[in-house]
């Protein structure tokens, strides 16, 4: 039977969304002049499971840390009020990635080498940019096949499929990008040194893994897939980057094919469990994050 890799929703039935989804942590006891501030950025941030993450994780280790959403319009400012106000660490969400580059006091190379940052490290006043989406779609992936040696089709164009197009070469996969739009599918073909085609012609190129880079199938389109379900026979795993709904129409029809999937949400923890382990030196707990993810999206037990 096709396998599911972390963070799967549970089975039709024996969930429901409450009427109000509630973290699975409370703040810290006690805010005081010892508490660190962490935080994601971006436009709007009013939905991210982030905070609900990274707070669960901040309480089970009985750290004196918070993690806020800021709504950021402004950058610069931005950056400027991160170091003044003494924040610790920042995630960087949409529009914000690129952005955020010309303001930083060093980058990581691997960072720099995708063109994109999602996790601030913020050391006397002085700003560290860093990727982990790679790392979390890496990590996702690899719960269901080895990358090494594998062949992918990635759907999209954008930031996160540059981010994941990166991290599977750096792991050894043989990777071929497809898009709606030539001029951005190519130009990250190139920068990859990867081959491109329209997405047209998608359903007959040969992989071991396909991957849905795009917007396709999110909420409130769920009708919606980015690929023929006549194609996904041809697959071994099927990852879909989108999480609202965790169960896409193509990862339904991926499992009907039976393919091997993984959904958004394992991206989105792994890449959180890394920028946790980044800011503060121990071992997530995974177990736990994932929970917290799921509750604000609703999966609670019946």
């Amino acid at each position: 039977m096709p396998r599911r890799t972390t963070a799967p929703p549970p089975r039709r039935g024996s969930c429901r969304p409450p009427r109000s989804a509630t973290s699975s942590r409370s703040l810290p006891v006690q805010i005081n002049g010892a508490t660190e501030l962490y935080g994601i950025m971006g436009n709007p941030v009013r939905h991210s499971l982030s905070p609900a993450m990274h707070n669960a994780a901040f309480g089970a280790l009985d750290l004196n840390k918070v993690y806020v959403p800021f709504a950021v319009e402004d950058v610069a400012a931005a950056m400027t009020g991160f170091r003044a106000m003494g924040v610790k660490g920042v995630s960087v969400t949409i529009p914000h990635k690129q952005a955020v580059i010309e303001h930083l006091d060093s980058i990581d190379p691997v960072a720099k080498k995708i063109g994109a940052v999602n996790t601030l490290v913020i050391n006397h006043a002085k700003i560290h940019g860093l990727n982990t989406d790679w790392l979390g779609a890496n990590r996702a992936l690899a719960e269901q096949i080895e990358i090494k040696g594998s062949s992918v089709l990635l759907l999209g164009a954008g930031g996160s499929a540059r981010a994941i197009g990166f991290g599977l070469l750096e792991a050894g996969a043989a990777v071929t990008i497809a898009s709606r739009t030539p001029a951005t599918g190519r130009a990250l073909a190139d920068s990859l040194g990867v081959n491109w085609l329209p997405i047209a012609k998608a359903p007959g190129h040969q992989a071991d893994i396909l991957i849905n880079a795009t917007s396709v199938g999110m909420t409130p389109k769920e009708e919606q897939s980015p690929i023929a379900a006549t194609a996904l026979a041809d697959y071994k795993v099927v990852m879909d980057i989108v999480y609202a709904p965790l169960d896409t129409k193509l990862l339904q029809e991926a499992e009907l094919a039976g393919c091997r999937t993984v959904n958004g949400l394992a991206m989105l923890l792994y890449q959180g469990v890394a920028q946790f382990e980044t800011w503060t030196g121990r071992a997530a707990p995974v177990d736990l994050m994932q929970k917290s993810l799921l509750t604000s999206l609703g999966y609670t037990k019946e």
